[in-house]
């Protein structure tokens, strides 16, 4: 597909969902590009020239992926619905990458664990990747780049947008210190509800593994394991107390198949397997 075709698609900034239903629909970028020009497609956004696209890239100080080339051909090999572009801050990143996500409104014992698990992926040699949330999402990516690590921020924005607005510093430490921003949304989009489902299938696909420190009975990082099953990443938990709310989610995944982590050395051994026979390698 053209380049420039999905770069215009890729700032109409639509629902991943519907931007894919629309591609299968009219078989390629170009006759989508075609079909919206002409009035055929009423797509509810204004589509801009390539130009001003690439104007708008450029302004923002970001990279312009598409994720069929070679460079990101093998972590979305596995990934039905993967995205056909990201934006991005920073290197991209080839070494083994492992999940760690859950919920936003932690304990500080799930604070902890995420912070002191991160180190230790970090410090075997993992890239850590997370969603710059709130809660156990900012605690793993601090505790990569405590240990010197490289980690991965995926966004549920533009790249050029500050969400949470408290976490601006950690942004720009995660791309400072070798590691990545990207998402699938273009430069100045809002943060909007509908916007963060989607993303757990990024965070997933750029991994071999997910590691869920805490969740709710529902939540983000119970979409994100779900996702990670879809895709035939192995997916762990660390459990915590039944009564407590933070860890139901976690106990209902190890329930259901997922993997016990009992601290940060077990999930490093645990990893040393996956490693292996990682489809993101």
């Amino acid at each position: 597909m053209s380049a420039d075709a999905l770069l215009r698609l890729a700032f109409l900034g639509l629902h991943p969902e519907r931007m894919f239903t629309l591609l299968e629909h009219h078989g390629d970028a170009e006759r989508l590009v075609a079909a919206i020009e002409r009035g055929g497609e009423n797509v509810g956004a204004q589509l801009l020239d390539a130009a001003e696209c690439r104007r708008r890239v450029a302004r923002a100080g970001v990279t312009f992926d598409l994720t069929g080339d070679a460079e990101w051909a093998a972590p979305f090999a596995h990934v039905p619905d993967a995205p056909a572009w990201l934006f991005r801050s920073g290197p991209l990143v080839q070494e083994l990458r492992v999940a760690i996500v859950g919920t936003r409104q932690c304990t500080e014992y799930g604070r902890r664990l995420a912070f002191e698990c991160a180190s230790a992926c970090a410090e075997a040699g993992w890239v850590v990747v997370s969603g710059l949330a709130r809660g156990i999402d900012a605690a793993a990516h601090r505790g990569a780049l405590a240990a010197a690590g490289r980690t991965i921020a995926v966004l549920g924005c533009g790249p050029d947008v500050q969400y949470p607005r408290q976490h601006g510093a950690l942004n720009r430490e995660i791309v400072g210190s070798g590691g990545t921003v990207v998402t699938e949304y273009p430069p100045g989009a809002a943060p909007l509800p509908w916007r963060f489902p989607p993303r757990n299938r990024i965070i997933s696909g750029l991994s071999a593994a997910v590691v869920v420190v805490e969740s709710a009975a529902s939540g983000g990082s119970l979409s994100t394991a779900a996702r990670a099953v879809v895709q035939d990443r192995i997916v762990f938990a660390i459990p915590g107390d039944v009564d407590r709310s933070a860890s139901v989610g976690c106990n209902m995944l190890i329930r259901d198949g997922a993997v016990p982590i009992l601290g940060p050395g077990d999930l490093v051994e645990a990893l040393s397997l996956v490693g292996v026979i990682s489809p993101s390698r």
